[in-house]
């Protein structure tokens, strides 16, 4: 810790000398006075695509808080497919799982946590829950168009007491809303072709006129995949309107369609990735996924700085999947006894789930000081009904017909409310102090059967719990001209998920005692800009992860084993996270007669460790203990690099952008050697290059293209004890884009 404390404070010093200037120009973000609406056109005239969030957005305190906002409209990427990898290249630290190409669902997290369907984060889509059960089972299924996306909102663990449970932040995509259109009615089309297949059309209208603005867009795509057995189709559509009643009063409405088919290679094991990381030995196995969204809004301000705001979201979703899930290192194979391959095992989800948010601002004098509140109450109902290991069919599209029943049939409910408050209290004219506290009430139900022996339903153990806490946190900043240190503290938590609330009432015990994950997230940076040609922000973190989960092996005295469901221990993550951008043109001769560039750098390093983590196993007829103190955290890497050059001149941009992930262990006995099924073993470091350059031309046209992972590197992200697995995943090698779009 105390490289990193000196690391940082030789940055500050450095970056301090350079004298901070007064004024703003078209690079820059807005004043740190400003305020923001939820949606809002920030740097709309600028080229950069990474700005950090002004203090207060909509009815949200941002202050404080480690932050980043992507202007979608700048990146210079493949937005097509969702390749995050570019789209968050200067968010230091975000991991990113690519195990498959078709951008259906990303995987990202940061600080040490898993990014496993960004299940370590709070994912929303215009302020609402957009996970399967933010509570009970917080995996982000559904991303939305990367095309349709505004802006991105980033805010790293100390969202927790706005946004409720999460250790890794919170993500906001933010989509078009016709807002920025200043003209009754517009149409926008994008179409891109690429490699293998990939085809995608997306079209739009939008407008605004006195009183209402509205967007509305359709989005397809498809392609054969770069992988053996990966074609994928989807479909998105959106549409969303803002009636202006008067100057005060606003109302809205807004619903998502979205239904993504694919099929699974399936993973493989280290020997046949060696031998031909194109490869799929699956070619039956299915993923089938619906999310229908609504939700109406209205906003009211009483005066410029003093607004309130109510959402109301429902929100029905379907998660199918069939297939083969034995490990890659078992064929699936014609059996010999019937002359067809053998039944494939069926897995369905249905989420139904509700919500409510009242969120209020205002700004008021304390002291002769202006001082802001922020505050809000929220209510959350959630309903899912699993249904697992059905008996499928023995051929091989896409079918979730069983024979006879489902042997697992259980039923999940929960019930939240909430209510949180911050305030930014002004202390001088430079210093910001803003603390803040979230009261949670969290109730959670299960019932149903776990399995089916001898035609006979197995119960599983009914749980039914209800528990109350409360979260505090502080975050403070200290301005010096446009730049400023900033400090945070935040609780977080992470509810008991489903998956630890089911167990074989015959084999299996729940801890009656099972708490909720909870600790906390600490940073301390410096950011800012230096005039126009110099952008920056570099801090460290501590991440404590306190009652870890996990199963203890346990023997009875007669003898038989059950597993014991518990908080088992502790982890630890600290860190650096770093990022600057610097345009030498701007800063050394402005002269843009040959255009500009910038070049980039940001850099994430973890070193996360668990402090106290026991398990005990069954070993033949003994159990065996083990404490992984001081091993790894598994789907960690320490380093996380991404660095390129951006060149601009006139309506041209190019990007040529190089990653590198350090390697890290998939699971906690830190295996070096890989298991021969692939599920366990090390995660090779990798280095990826990326190329993109977009040219607007004639005010109305654009022309996109890429090279993705221009030296063809052969590399995997993640190692799957399921689906999308089982085994190691191979993540894609080289493939390009090319994207023609007009606006009339």
């Amino acid at each position: 810790m105390r490289i990193i404390f000196n690391s940082l404070a030789a940055f500050i010093f450095l970056t301090g000398s350079v004298k901070a200037q007064q004024g703003l120009d078209n690079d820059t973000l807005v004043s740190k006075e400003s305020y923001a609406k939820d949606v809002t056109v920030i740097g709309q005239y600028s080229r950069a695509d990474i700005h950090q969030l002004p203090e207060v957005v909509g009815t949200s305190i941002m202050a404080g808080k480690k932050n980043s906002l992507i202007v979608m409209d700048n990146v210079n990427g493949n937005v097509v497919t969702n390749t995050m990898r570019q789209v968050m290249a200067k968010v230091p630290g975000i991991h990113v799982w690519e195990s498959e190409g078709s951008g259906i669902q990303i995987g990202v997290a940061a600080r040490g946590l898993s990014p496993n369907r960004s299940w370590e984060f709070n994912t929303r889509q215009n302020g609402y829950d957009i996970a399967a059960d933010p509570f009970g089972y917080p995996e982000a299924y559904y991303t939305p168009q990367l095309q349709a996306v505004q802006r991105i909102q980033v805010v790293r663990g100390a969202g927790s007491l706005q946004y409720g449970p999460q250790f890794g932040g919170m993500i906001n995509f933010v989509m078009r809303d016709g807002s920025d259109i200043r003209k009754n009615f517009q149409f926008e089309t994008q179409n891109t072709v690429g490699s293998y297949g990939l085809i995608n059309t997306y079209n739009a209208v939008g407008g605004e006129t006195e009183k209402v603005h509205y967007y509305a867009f359709y989005d397809h795509r498809n392609a054969d995949g770069w992988r053996e057995n990966s074609r994928y189709k989807t479909g998105t559509g959106f549409a969303t309107a803002t009636w202006k009643v008067n100057k005060r009063l606003r109302i809205g409405a807004e619903v998502t369609s979205w239904h993504a088919n694919s099929q699974q290679p399936g993973g493989l094991t280290d020997a046949q990735f060696a031998q031909n990381d194109k490869q799929s030995l699956r070619s039956r196995n299915w993923f089938d996924l619906k999310w229908n969204i609504g939700t109406l809004k209205a906003s009211y301000d009483f005066a410029e700085n003093k607004r309130l705001q109510a959402t109301l979201f429902g929100f029905a979703g379907d998660r199918s999947s069939i297939g083969f899930m034995l490990p890659p290192n078992v064929k699936d194979t014609i059996n010999a006894a019937t002359l067809d391959y053998n039944n494939r095992t069926v897995f369905v989800d249905e989420y139904r789930n509700m919500g409510a948010e009242l969120r209020y601002l205002s700004d008021y004098n304390l002291f002769n000081t202006r001082s802001t509140f922020s505050g809000g109450l929220r209510y959350y109902k959630g309903r899912t009904n699993r249904y697992n290991n059905g008996k499928g069919d023995t051929g091989s599209d896409f079918n979730t017909d069983i024979m006879g029943e489902y042997p697992q049939q259980l039923l999940f409910t929960t019930t939240n409310w909430a209510a949180f408050a911050e305030n930014i209290f002004r202390i001088g004219e430079h210093f910001k102090i803003i603390p803040g506290l979230r009261v949670e009430q969290i109730g959670n139900e299960v019932s149903g059967q776990i399995n089916m022996v001898n035609n006979t339903p197995v119960k599983a153990s009914e749980q039914s719990r209800s528990r109350s806490f409360l979260l505090a946190g502080v975050g403070a900043e200290y301005h010096i001209g446009k730049t400023e240190i900033y400090a945070n503290w935040s609780q977080a938590y992470r509810p008991v998920l489903f998956s630890d609330l089911t167990a074989n009432g015959t084999t299996d015990i729940i801890d009656p005692n099972l708490e909720d994950a909870k600790g906390y997230n600490f940073d301390l940076g410096y950011r800012g800009n230096i005039k126009d040609y110099l952008f920056f922000d570099a801090g460290i973190f501590f991440l404590q992860y306190d009652n870890r989960i996990g199963l203890i092996a346990q023997q009875n005295p007669d003898g038989s084993f059950y597993n014991y469901r518990t908080n088992v221990g502790n982890s630890q993550s600290k860190g650096v996270e770093a990022l600057m951008e610097f345009n030498p043109v701007k800063a050394f001769s402005n002269n843009l007669k040959y255009g500009s560039f910038s070049v980039f750098a940001s850099v994430g390093y973890t070193d996360a460790h668990y402090d106290d983590f026991t398990l005990t196993t069954r070993v033949g007829n003994e159990l065996r203990t083990v404490n992984y103190k001081d091993k790894k955290v598994e789907n960690a890497p320490e380093w996380i690099i991404r660095y390129g050059v951006n060149y601009f001149y006139k309506g041209l941009t190019a990007t040529v952008q190089w990653s590198y992930v350090d390697e890290a262990f998939s699971d906690a006995n830190n295996t070096v050697t890989p298991t021969a099924n692939g599920l366990n073993g090390l995660i090779p470091s990798y280095h990826i290059g990326d190329i993109s350059v977009n040219y607007k031309f004639l005010e109305r046209y654009n022309v996109r293209a890429g090279l993705n992972n221009i030296t063809d590197e052969s590399y995997f992200t993640r190692r799957a004890g399921g689906y999308p697995g089982p085994g190691l995943m191979p993540a894609d090698g080289r493939n390009f884009y090319v994207s023609l779009g007009l606006k009339l």
